[in-house]
């Protein structure tokens, strides 16, 4: 496009210098303006010879002028691309444009839809929300073909860019996994649309959202807050909205600003960094990406970011998973409904270092007490206490008496960290 733009410059300006020399040449000869009765005085033949020679070399220095200045203006162009970078972001249309001078990098909400119309109350709360849609763009990717969805999303107009998955296909799996064809297409998606966030319109940082999610009032606040922690930390691969123990009498609503450490990939809602998508993609599965996120050669001893309470809530009971822990445990998450300033906090604490020094701490001097001892006063305070697990079967029965999520994936349970479960 430069390239273009330079040779029109040029071929605008030679046009230009040779008409105005041209002209000046003509009006500047004697009698060279006639009267209405005064014929043009034919020029002397040995003047004409010098006069066309100082004419080209009148152009020629005016050339040289016009090529200087081009260069300049196009060695200032590139000094100010590199002293500012434009960070990509999407318009309805799913074209990449720039933030604004001055402006942090956007990240984009990547919404990934198939063929449920509810997509609405989803989009409604995220546009609700964000401070900014320059800084949080809402890109909603759309697989199965779904015409009703396709309309819903549509009716956004330019607040939202609709994206489309283009294979939609059935894809060739196990004759054992015949009953799991859309764990296999919902992965081929995700990648699919991460692919888009990250390598086509190269954003730096994406928070992924489901169709059948809900979010509060300071889920923008939160993201914002903990992205800096995750491009800090090493240690850290992601941030998730989601409690998975989330639920009403687990939580302590009144601390809705606690944050943790988890060693359990949450989902429902994350925030993830180009980089960790650059490790993921050669790898990616052909089906259950979750699942698969969790096991250790792809978590590698990292971590995530984890709320006290919820950020987002799932009303999504009809799935590919057939509304597995919808009706036990997913409807009753507590989706917080106040907003707490994150990024106006200190959240250092959350640093690896400092947190095991902090949390353990704070683990290992509460009192150990047995279930039946819980159980017999319920309804008092006693204030921080420890229950003692050993081995898998042991977790699973504590979990089950006192109604959390009782499945551990490989190895880890949920929301824990080193093992340790907070509710």
């Amino acid at each position: 496009m430069l390239r273009k733009t330079s040779l029109a410059l040029g071929g605008a300006a030679l046009f230009l210098a040779w008409n105005g020399l041209l002209l000046l040449f003509l009006w500047s000869r004697p009698g060279s303006v006639p009267g209405p009765q005064s014929p043009r005085p034919a020029p002397e033949p040995r003047q004409l010879p010098a006069q066309l020679l100082q004419l080209a070399q009148d152009a020629e220095a005016e050339l040289r002028l016009q090529r200087d200045l081009l260069l300049q203006i196009q060695r200032l162009g590139r000094l100010r691309r590199q002293k500012t970078p434009k960070p990509p972001q999407i318009p309805a249309g799913g074209t990449p444009v720039p933030s604004a001078e001055g402006e942090p990098a956007a990240i984009p909400v990547l919404v990934l839809a198939c063929d449920r119309s509810s997509v609405r109350r989803c989009l409604d709360k995220i546009l609700r929300y964000r401070p900014s849609a320059r800084r949080f763009p809402v890109i909603v990717s759309q697989d199965c073909g779904h015409a009703e969805t396709a309309r819903v999303i549509a009716s956004y107009g330019p607040a939202v860019a609709h994206i489309r998955q283009p294979e939609l296909s059935d894809i060739a799996v196990p004759p054992e996994h015949r009953k799991f064809q859309g764990y296999y297409r919902i992965s081929r998606h995700y990648r699919w649309a991460l692919g888009q966030v990250f390598g086509t319109f190269r954003y730096r940082a994406a928070i992924v959202v489901e169709d059948d999610l809900e979010v509060a009032p300071d889920f923008f606040e939160y993201f914002q807050a903990v992205l800096p922690l995750l491009r800090g930390d090493p240690s850290l691969w992601c941030a998730s909205a989601w409690n998975d123990n989330g639920k009403e009498g687990l939580v302590d609503a009144g601390r809705a600003e606690l944050l943790y450490r988890t060693d359990f990939f949450p989902g429902l809602g994350w925030l993830l960094l180009a980089e960790l998508w650059e490790e993921l993609e050669p790898k990616w599965p052909p089906a259950f990406w979750d699942d698969w996120m969790r096991q250790p050669e792809q978590r590698r001893g990292r971590s995530c970011v984890r709320p006290e309470v919820s950020r987002t809530m799932t009303f999504g009971r009809k799935g590919v998973s057939h509304g597995q822990f919808f009706d036990q445990y997913l409807k009753f998450i507590k989706l917080n409904d106040r907003f707490v300033p994150f990024t106006q906090m200190d959240l250092s604490y959350l640093k690896k270092d400092e947190y095991e020094r902090f949390f353990l701490q704070q683990v290992y001097s509460a009192p150990e007490v047995k279930l039946e001892e819980l159980q017999k006063d319920s309804g008092k305070d006693l204030g921080p206490v420890r229950l003692q697990y050993r081995g898998r079967d042991s977790f699973k029965a504590l979990a089950k008496a006192l109604g959390l999520m009782d499945d551990l994936k490989s190895g880890v349970p949920r929301a824990g960290y080193r093992g340790i479960v907070s509710f």
